[in-house]
């Protein structure tokens, strides 16, 4: 790997953890969560109802640092608000996104 190749690689490792979206949002039926990661760590990217059942397990092992997307798709769900869980390492976060059919 030449310089300029370890340079892109470090620009793209973003300077934080987080969720950066959930686009669409209202959506009908799928929508894209967007997640960033500073170092590589096992992700867990799960999907509730409101009543707090697991309806999909979008990520579920190791991912190296850099952003990441998880398509959800939700057509054989009802309308509604959905939550969804981010744990990355020490890191997690939380959303709610709307379902409209």
């Amino acid at each position: 790997m030449d310089d300029k190749t370890q340079i892109a690689a470090i620009e793209n490792v973003p300077p934080s953890f987080g969720m950066v979206s959930c686009m669409p949002n209202p959506f009908n039926p799928t929508t894209v969560l967007s997640y960033k990661l500073q170092v590589a760590s096992s992700v867990s990217l799960t999907v509730f109802d409101i009543q707090g059942r697991e309806v999909a397990m979008l990520v579920d092992g190791y991912r190296e640092a850099g952003v990441h997307e998880a398509t959800f798709d939700a057509s054989n769900l009802a309308s509604g608000i959905y939550l969804y869980s981010l744990s990355a390492g020490d890191f997690s976060a939380s959303g709610k996104m709307v379902l409209m059919k």
